[in-house]
């Protein structure tokens, strides 16, 4: 296990798995300012 390149596949693997995590993350605000915004 020596060497610090990655395979491209866990590159794009985890590239995508952060993606997830943004869109997810930024969609639960924006519903959560949603649901805040419509109650005032």
């Amino acid at each position: 296990m020596g060497g610090l390149e990655l395979p491209a596949v866990e590159i794009l693997f985890t590239t995508l798995l952060v993606l997830a995590i943004v869109a997810v993350t930024w969609f639960a605000g924006y519903v959560v300012y949603r649901l805040y915004a419509d109650q005032s």
